[in-house]
């Protein structure tokens, strides 16, 4: 039986909680554990958003069990009135974290049948002391970085894999595995997007996005490769220029990195593009439209280049 991480600190959390409440002599104290069990989150900005929204819905669930217990009792009908206005309240304010464990601190007041302000402060000291070693708890969090390099290392070895394969295919007919390597790409890369944002959410700075925004930019280029994929099925390459298409997908490849920032490609394609078109019209409709969909795939090329170039210019201006 493998002990993760989380559940060591959410035992902790929750057993000093309690030993704590108990200490300092608040009522119903094991509520403090539990608290600190519903409190302990999978990132940093988590566990502090969802502490604050408790401590907010809890000072909204005292006012409204103050309002339903003295109009219908300190019972089953004043619980259930309770509800009717605190669930829809709690909703409305995007506080629904904090609906299971204030209404359980509200029947604290039902079994006490008291609003006395030792009462509501010992609510809300449970409150803060299982939200407290949560947090407390939650300030260590394992380095996501060296994981999120291993993706960006994998990913970009999958683009350079895929654009080797395309280079070979302009002059072989198999081309079958191209889509589902493609796909296992775009897995991938959502993997990465959401390891980016739990390493995102566990740091105070706001440049920590800088992952997110990565795999956000690989995801949309997968997109279009995955569209030169299947277009590379419905056209071919005169002879004289097959070189030339292998050879800037090979070098595509070769230069595929981090922090190049796609302007030599460019240029590539554009040279190439140019030099098609000075071609003799096509002849047949089978030529015409085979020259449209070999433009095509360039234009597709061009505009998965231009997304690192962007992507690139964007992260030079940031660091400016």
């Amino acid at each position: 039986m493998k002990i993760g991480l989380r559940t060591v600190k959410t035992a902790i959390a929750a057993g000093l909680s309690m030993f704590l409440a108990q200490q300092i002599g608040l009522l119903y104290a094991p509520a403090a554990g539990i608290i600190a069990i519903l409190s302990v989150g999978n990132t940093k900005k988590t566990s502090l958003f969802t502490g604050i929204g408790r401590l907010v819905s809890l000072a909204i669930a005292t006012l409204l069990a103050f309002v339903s217990f003295h109009l219908l009792g300190f019972g089953p009908l004043g619980f259930v009135l309770f509800l009717f206005l605190f669930i829809p309240t709690a909703v409305s304010f995007k506080l629904t974290d904090g609906i299971v464990v204030n209404s359980v601190l509200v029947t604290h007041y039902m079994m006490e049948r008291s609003f006395a302000w030792p009462l509501i402060g010992n609510a809300f000291l449970l409150m803060s002391i299982g939200i407290g070693f949560a947090l407390l708890f939650n300030l260590y969090m394992p380095d996501g970085e060296r994981a999120l390099k291993e993706r960006q290392q994998l990913v970009e070895e999958t683009f350079k894999s895929l654009l080797k394969d395309m280079s070979i295919a302009l002059t072989e007919k198999e081309k079958a595995t191209l889509p589902q390597v493609c796909q296992t790409l775009l897995g991938d890369i959502k993997q990465g997007k959401q390891q980016a944002m739990v390493h995102s959410e566990n740091q105070w700075r706001g440049e920590a996005s800088y992952y997110e925004e990565y795999f956000t930019m690989r995801q949309s280029q997968a997109r279009l490769l995955l569209e030169m994929v299947d277009l590379l099925q419905l056209f071919w390459v005169e002879e004289a220029y097959t070189n030339a298409f292998q050879e800037l997908l090979s070098f595509t490849a070769e230069s595929f990195h981090e922090n190049n920032d796609g302007k030599e490609i460019l240029a590539k394609i554009a040279a190439l593009y140019e030099d098609y078109r000075q071609k003799p019209l096509p002849q047949t409709r089978a030529e015409f439209e085979n020259r449209a969909q070999l433009f095509q795939f360039l234009q597709t090329f061009k505009s998965f280049i231009e997304i690192k170039a962007d992507f690139s210019e964007q992260i030079e201006t940031m660091e400016r």
